[in-house]
């Protein structure tokens, strides 16, 4: 299979050998692009922008990393506008991750679609699998959060620092945890009046 169509098969959420040369290939292009953007700090917005537009596979208005930023192949990786991620953030994406507008990452937040094969014999052949993300609008991302496989995040939500996100979470909420539970739903009562 050439490259789309791995990308194709891995999407489909079914295993598949992560070692092919075309996907190791694929890995250091990433590698190598994510440099080059990581470099750009302090470069004017629009070369970092178009940095960014050439690895992810959609980026909307004013997006940004912090270096260092790091993703698996980048194709998969559907930004919002008005995304902001701060430093350290790691996106594996081997499935597609989509975030929506005025999303914000703290430091050291992770997403991860790609899991390993269970037995240890595939493991060691390379056998993988890998299940989307999705983050909505207005959702704020603590600090060392770890966000999983096959999880939604609902718009207007908060994910506490340090969570470990296993499962979805539904709009509206604060949650917080290992693994991240829902503590309280976002309300009215929440609004302070400040408007800048």
């Amino acid at each position: 299979m050439d490259l789309d169509q791995q990308r194709a098969h891995i999407l489909t959420g079914q295993m598949y050998n992560d070692l092919t040369p075309e996907l190791v290939s694929a890995r250091e292009r990433a590698v190598v692009a994510t440099n080059a953007y990581n470099a750009s700090y302090g470069r004017p917005a629009a070369e970092r922008e178009a940095l960014l537009a050439e690895l992810l596979g959609e980026v909307g208005a004013n997006a940004y990393f912090e270096p260092v930023f790091r993703c698996e192949f980048g194709d998969n990786i559907h930004l919002g506008a008005n995304f902001y991620a701060n430093f350290d953030c790691v996106m594996l994406d081997g499935g597609c991750i989509s975030i929506g507008d005025n999303v914000l990452f703290g430091p050291r937040v992770g997403l991860y679609t790609t899991n390993h094969a269970v037995d240890p014999v595939e493991r060691a052949a390379g056998a993988c699998y890998a299940r989307p993300i999705a983050i909505g609008n207005s959702v704020w991302v603590g600090a060392g959060v770890n966000i999983n496989q096959g999880v939604t995040i609902g718009d207007n939500c908060i994910i506490g620092s340090g969570s470990v996100v296993t499962r979805s979470i539904p709009p509206n909420t604060i949650a917080a945890g290992v693994p991240a539970r829902p503590l309280r739903e976002i309300t009215e009562a929440d609004r302070t009046g400040y408007i800048a």
